[in-house]
């Protein structure tokens, strides 16, 4: 996973103790709308089918009507798509997420200005020893 220059908030709303939305729900339900497809859709993202699924299903389980509906495959394929109401999830949480950021950009650069230059850090443990400190290592053995 490559590093981040720069912080950022990564939101999860909780709607009830058993019920959480964050960034890779979101991020599924965009993938199914640009591909029509849940399996298309967990590929994309590097997940399996069933955990796509999974999080669908909390998902769909989460409001009064579907965020998505399915169609079985057949000659043509089968698919998924967002109703309305998922598309207006969707767009909802985005904007929470944006107005939260706006809101926290000012503390959050002041975090980012005290944080630790990057530097190479040793690894821990003998090989990073020199020869007279793992001599003294092994003679406390």
């Amino acid at each position: 996973m490559a590093k981040r220059e720069t912080p950022t908030i990564r939101l999860r709303i909780d709607l009830s103790p058993e019920s959480a939305l964050g960034p890779g729900k979101i991020s599924l339900l965009e993938h199914i709308e640009s591909t029509g497809s849940l399996s298309k859709a967990a590929r994309e993202l590097g997940m399996s089918y069933r955990r796509a699924w999974l999080l669908l299903d909390d998902i769909n389980g989460m409001f009064s009507d579907p965020a998505t509906t399915a169609s079985v495959g057949g000659s043509g394929g089968g698919g998924a798509r967002l109703t309305d109401l998922g598309r207006e999830i969707v767009k909802a949480y985005r904007e929470i997420e944006e107005a939260a950021e706006k809101a926290a950009s000012s503390r959050i650069e002041w975090l980012a200005s005290c944080r630790r230059k990057a530097t190479r850090r040793r690894a821990v443990g003998r090989r990073s020893m020199t020869p007279s400190a793992r001599k003294s290592d092994a003679a406390r053995k």
